[in-house]
């Protein structure tokens, strides 16, 4: 936010050309266009990360269920993390 309050001053107070901000900031022009011609309360930007399924999420509800079980076990019949796999690996052909 710092950064985007300079660059409306520098252009909206102090009347500088978009290429002297350039110039003096190291910012792209576009990113400058974009700062100086929007509204006067601007959000800093930010990146949102697009929701992707992950290689497990097929099998989420099953190692839920699993984890859950073995929660309620003692100690020594807990099973370990490759017989908690068996289960759910794809039978060859």
């Amino acid at each position: 936010m710092d950064m985007i309050g300079k660059v409306r001053r520098l252009r909206l107070a102090d009347k500088l050309s978009l290429s002297e901000i350039v110039r003096r900031t190291g910012i792209s022009r576009n990113t400058i266009k974009k700062w100086v011609n929007q509204a006067v309360n601007l959000k800093p930007p930010r990146y949102e990360r697009v929701f992707s399924p992950g290689v497990l999420s097929h099998f989420e509800a099953t190692l839920v269920e699993a984890l859950t079980a073995d929660a309620k076990r003692i100690k020594r019949e807990r099973r370990y993390a490759r017989a908690k796999w068996q289960p759910n690996k794809p039978k060859p052909p």
